[in-house]
């Protein structure tokens, strides 16, 4: 029986909508998190939806609408976050989304008005959710659910989890560096009292075939331990009572972490302070010990056995061999799913040893200059944000009565000092184009030399010199007493938190460096020297707008910490910064940083110098989109900093 002409016409329109529906699942399919649903689920977003135009200019909510009552995601086009700006006429900027991307979650699940006004920068199709369809996809899709009611975040975990994946699927769940420490410690710990003969407790060792016994109290809460090398010691030594008390022999307070504790944790511990055993410890009582070979069968004989051997190397060219270790340390971590702070905080470690052994092995060979001194570092390395790709940044501070002593010690630790920054140089860390090393007389001072030069930068400040001199603000001690170190950066906080126009300073000093986001486009990139195509600098215009916010609030408040992410966690726990603010640099901070290394890894694959310039459109989509979404993370932070000084 001939198909009539009105049911034909209604076949091709069933056809036209399954069609339809079937192009915009694909589509969904491509983005986070509507690649991770539920096909079912997904079916249901796509069949509710209504496919919206919007010209550009026109809004799409504003926060005079009221309640917002319908949920949005763009299919084609751009959508841009309008809002009063506080300190100036007109609107400013807060946000762009682009394709597959989706709004406005907050306002949606706070049941109320959007705070930005949503318009579309230029021609743009929206698929367009009503509330009661959008509360049931809530209650439907576990995936969905996440994803709306942590935001961005979940963006950052995908990445990672993707990682991990790769990695479990290489070598196996046991290899990831988050492993519990609980998990980890598979027999009881072996104890004794500390009343025990110390032949007794060597003999208990040697039984349970185990290198450390924990010396607890009648509460089981441990008050030392003795391990295999406190045997060594034991044996060498002609005065020791092997029928005395093992308390007389043992290591007081040892050191202990939570079961919850990673074993990443545990390896730095480790390596901070050349220890070969980690108790663990729950309710001041002892549940566990973790020992170096606990950490090497999860087949990472890595940090803990590198520091030591560049603590104990006996020549310069053994260091310098060590550095091809360090990469491919950095490259198995990277692969097995690290984060970049754990990454930046294991390479500081492990330069910090390099630096201490460099200047060791210098002063064997040169001899002690009879001068007690400190070596400082500054940037970077003071911030303990290091990464393969690093220079010296260095100085030296000494005690001396007035100028003309220091001037005479300064002639014997200026020689030394060149020594040192040369052999560092043979080790990987590139001599500074900006003089700035511990060589460089202006940086080989005086406790008091370096407090007039602190005050001369706080007090004489310009724009200019503070380029310049941002970095010193940054500094710790890396080998030597502490004490003069400690002093200069309680003295610079008392200065700055006086000195409101330096304040104001450090502020347009952080603002230089504007993210490369624009305000119709992705990214604003540029060609430099021979490049083919146009990049973007992760460090210069993603890290630095951080770094230069994160220092200046803290000088500001008295914050005593150097490190970023240190420093914004400690002005949020101040409310200085909003916690969800502080959240959200964070994670940009993480993801560009995790970006750079990567980068960096694949260019020494390649044999390529070592460039922190990126074309964005050599990453995958979501890698792009969160890395747009980090650098205007950056831009809200310069934002806030210029309403909060008015500039």
């Amino acid at each position: 029986m001939a198909m009539s002409k009105t049911d034909a016409f209604t076949q091709a329109g069933k056809t036209a909508v399954l069609q339809n529906i079937h192009g915009t699942v694909q589509f969904l399919q491509r983005f986070p998190p509507f690649n991770q649903m539920e096909n079912a689920h997904l079916a249901y977003l796509v069949e509710q939806c209504q496919l919206r135009f919007y010209a550009s200019g026109e809004s799409i909510i504003k926060p005079a609408d009221g309640a917002v009552e319908h949920f949005y995601i763009v299919k084609q086009g751009q959508v841009v976050g309008e809002r009063p700006h506080s300190a100036r006429r007109g609107t400013e900027t807060t946000f762009e989304i682009t394709a597959g991307e989706c709004f406005p979650l907050a306002a949606l699940l706070g049941e109320r008005a959007t705070r930005t006004e949503h318009l579309a920068a230029e021609d743009t199709f929206c698929l367009q959710l009503n509330k009661p369809a959008f509360i049931k996809l809530f209650a439907l899709s576990t995936v969905f659910r996440d994803f709306a009611l942590r935001g961005v975040s979940s963006l950052l975990d995908l990445v990672n989890q993707q990682v991990q994946r790769q990695a479990v699927e290489t070598l196996g769940t046991q290899y990831s560096l988050n492993t519990r420490l609980g998990d980890l410690a598979m027999r009881h710990p072996v104890t004794c009292e500390a009343s025990l003969p110390l032949r007794d407790a060597v003999r208990l060792m040697h039984e349970q075939q185990v290198g450390s016994i924990v010396i607890v109290d009648d509460l089981k809460a441990p008050q030392g331990i003795f391990t295999l090398r406190d045997l060594r010691q034991a044996v060498a030594d002609a005065a020791t009572d092997f029928g005395a008390g093992i308390e007389r022999y043992m290591i007081p307070r040892p050191f202990h972490l939570s079961p919850e504790a990673s074993a990443f944790d545990a390896a730095v511990a480790m390596t901070e302070r050349h220890i070969a055993h980690v108790c663990l410890v729950k309710d001041q009582r002892l549940c566990g010990v973790v020992s170096e070979r606990d950490l090497f069968s999860l087949q990472r004989v890595d940090l803990v056995h590198l520091a030591r051997t560049i603590r104990h190397a006996s020549r310069l060219e053994q260091l310098i061999a060590l550095r091809g270790e360090i990469s491919a340390l950095v490259e198995r971590m990277l692969a097995h799913g690290a984060s970049s702070t754990q990454i930046t905080q294991l390479i500081t470690l492990l330069n910090d040893h390099t630096v201490c052994r460099v200047i060791e092995l210098v002063l064997q060979e040169r001899g002690d200059p009879g001068v007690p001194f400190s070596w400082l570092c500054f940037g970077s390395e003071g911030r303990r944000e290091q990464t393969l790709h690093t220079d010296q940044d260095n100085g030296i501070v000494f005690e001396a009565r007035d100028a003309a002593h220091a001037a005479e010690i300064r002639g014997k630790l200026l020689p030394l000092a060149h020594q040192i920054n040369l052999a560092l140089a043979q080790c990987g860390f590139s001599l500074c184009t900006g003089n700035v090393m511990a060589s460089n007389p202006e940086l080989c001072l005086s406790r008091l030399e370096w407090a007039r030069r602190f005050a001369g930068f706080i007090r004489e400040a310009s724009p200019e010199n503070l380029l310049n001199s941002s970095i010193y603000f940054d500094l710790r001690t890396v080998w030597g007493d502490d004490s003069a170190c400690a002093q200069l950066r309680r003295s610079v906080l008392e200065q700055v938190a006086d000195n409101s126009l330096f304040q104001r300073m450090l502020a347009q000093n952080a603002l230089r460096q504007r993210p490369p986001v624009g305000r119709f486009r992705d990214f604003v990139l540029t060609r430099q020297g021979s490049d083919k195509a146009p990049t973007l600098d992760l460090k210069v215009q993603g890290l630095t707008p951080f770094v230069d916010g994160a220092r200046l609030l803290a000088l500001a408040n008295g914050i005593d910490t150097g490190n970023t992410l240190e420093r914004l966690r400690q002005l949020v726990a101040q409310e200085v910064i909003d916690a969800q603010d502080g959240a959200a640099y964070e994670e940009a901070y993480h993801f560009i940083q995790q970006t750079r290394m990567q980068q960096h890894q694949a260019q020494a694959r390649q044999h390529l110098p070592y460039s922190n310039r990126i074309d964005p459109a050599e990453l995958n989509h979501l890698d792009r989109r969160i890395l747009r979404e980090s650098l205007r993370q950056a831009q809200r932070l310069q934002a806030s900093l210029s309403l909060r000084y008015q500039l």
